[in-house]
């Protein structure tokens, strides 16, 4: 692994650190120092959720992601929880495995979101019981994310939260742990509920999945038309398929990707290292993007101009 420059750790001490790793350490340098050039004036980030802004981890214990509040709940029925784990055992794996392609993987993600959705709608989940859910689940939001979102929205960043896990839990989940500032859009798969408050489905025609983040609503909205001066993005995520999600960015002129890798280290790394610029391994904190947000941001602070 390339030694990480002196130049480089001195701008951001936190890449110097045992648990991150870079194929392209120089690369990294110049794309930091293009952002620190312009500033937070054109800068943009765009972040999964799921295991990237929260937690894969804490106390020993695997945290949940969003679909894993609801499947993992004491206020769902048994037998939808038992169904629930038969399909992320099976599925998970193809998710993760390196040995198929992203066009492999797809067919099977679609299988695991509609048969996913369906059980949700067969549960008689209803809107009041969501906070609830949240409240006592262990979702956790990584250790300083708070920290992340306060100094986008001082700055006004965006930032764009591109999931594919269920946007009324992210939500619950940000505005019971930290604040869903005005700088924030969040795209993800919405429940749709009745008149009675019962689940009744989802909104938008398409599911959205670990591998299509490039092909959903954002891209027929005006979302990266309004902030097209913003040409230098953060990209955040824990996946291969991440690394698509700021396409439908045009002009762009600094793309910088790091991805969180989260678990079996040893046979992922060489593929995270091949897809991101920065590999963080087993940390649970946002220390790292921190450290990136405050270099870029240096002087500037709250002097920041309207998005």
């Amino acid at each position: 692994m390339p030694a990480v420059p002196s130049s480089l750790r001195e701008l951001v001490p936190e890449l110097a650190q045992d648990h991150v790793r870079m194929k392209n350490p120089l690369y990294v340098e110049r794309a930091v120092k293009t952002m620190m050039k312009d500033a937070h004036h054109k800068l943009q980030v765009v972040a999964d959720f799921d295991r990237t802004l929260s937690k894969y981890m804490e106390n020993g214990q695997i945290c949940s992601t969003t679909h894993g509040v609801i499947e993992e709940s004491e206020f769902m029925p048994e037998t939808f929880k038992i169904e629930a784990l038969k399909l992320k055992d099976y599925y998970l794996p193809i998710e993760f495995d390196h040995s198929k392609s992203v066009e492999e993987k797809i067919p099977k993600m679609i299988e695991w979101w509609t048969k996913g959705h369906a059980l949700f709608m067969s549960a008689g989940l209803t809107k009041d019981k969501l906070s609830q859910i949240v409240a006592k689940s262990n979702a956790k939001l990584r250790t300083n994310c708070t920290s992340l979102f306060d100094k986008l929205n001082d700055l006004e960043i965006p930032l764009l939260l591109f999931s594919a896990g269920l946007g009324d839990v992210i939500m619950e989940t940000i505005t019971q742990q930290a604040t869903f500032h005005p700088n924030m859009k969040l795209v993800a798969n919405f429940m749709h509920f009745d008149q009675n408050g019962k689940m009744a489905g989802f909104t938008g025609n398409d599911v959205i999945h670990t591998f299509n983040k490039n092909e959903n609503s954002v891209l027929n909205s005006d979302y990266f038309e309004k902030i097209k001066h913003r040409n230098n993005i953060l990209l955040l995520g824990d996946s291969v398929g991440d690394i698509h999600m700021a396409i439908g960015a045009d002009n762009m002129e600094c793309l910088l990707k790091v991805g969180f890798l989260n678990f079996k280290v040893e046979e992922s790394l060489d593929v995270y290292l091949d897809n991101f610029d920065i590999v963080i391994i087993e940390d649970e904190t946002m220390d790292v993007v921190n450290g990136l947000v405050q270099v870029i941001a240096k002087e500037y602070d709250s002097t920041s101009t309207s998005s």
